[in-house]
């Protein structure tokens, strides 16, 4: 699937970070905002696997395959809503960054949307790191340590400044402060 120009016309900001950082709850404000925003692609996947009976999704290389195609879905349907200005839960480089953190094999889909991505300039070159808040709580789709987290957003990190973009840090701090950080940096340019 390839992007036309008509849908790069929104301003697309990713939220990226390790499990349980707190961009899910920062997209829930700014969607209260009335801002559009697209739910990241993992944590579904993981669930549905879950529902099927797969005791541990992640042990399946396979998953990275199924988050990415899901993950491309949602930006196309995100394409076709209108918008000022669009939030993503996570983006392919998220996904890049999980193989890599599994230690599996990068699925030839996904390095090709990877590579849309950086081509197309789907997504503004500031992304919004949403750090970790010094602890996981875990979830039935969220089976990741501390010190696994920490790991895991640096790796996020290293992949989208090895793609060119800039990581925008979000410290910790209350949610609603949170949220209009990652508001104002984004609306103000546009």
């Amino acid at each position: 699937m390839t992007g036309s120009a008509a849908q790069l016309v929104t301003p697309a900001f990713i939220l990226t970070g390790a499990p349980g950082a707190g961009k899910t709850a920062i997209l829930r404000v700014l969607e209260s905002r009335g801002h559009d925003v697209v739910e990241e692609a993992a944590t579904a996947v993981i669930e549905c696997e879950l529902a099927r009976g797969v005791r541990v999704p992640m042990d399946d290389p396979a998953v990275i395959e199924r988050i990415a195609a899901l993950q491309l879905t949602r930006w196309a349907t995100a394409a076709q809503r209108p918008a000022k200005v669009r939030f993503f839960d996570r983006s392919p480089l998220c996904t890049l960054a999980l193989a890599r953190f599994m230690d599996y094999p990068v699925p030839a889909a996904l390095g090709d949307e990877v590579e849309r991505m950086r081509d197309e300039r789907l997504y503004q070159p500031r992304v919004f790191l949403i750090r970790n808040q010094g602890t996981v709580k875990p979830t039935v789709a969220r089976r990741i340590s501390q010190n696994d987290a920490v790991r895991f957003e640096r790796i996020h990190a290293e992949a989208y400044a090895e793609f060119g973009y800039t990581c925008v840090p979000v410290a910790p701090a209350p949610l609603d402060e949170r949220a209009l950080i990652v508001e104002r940096e984004a609306l103000g340019g546009h």
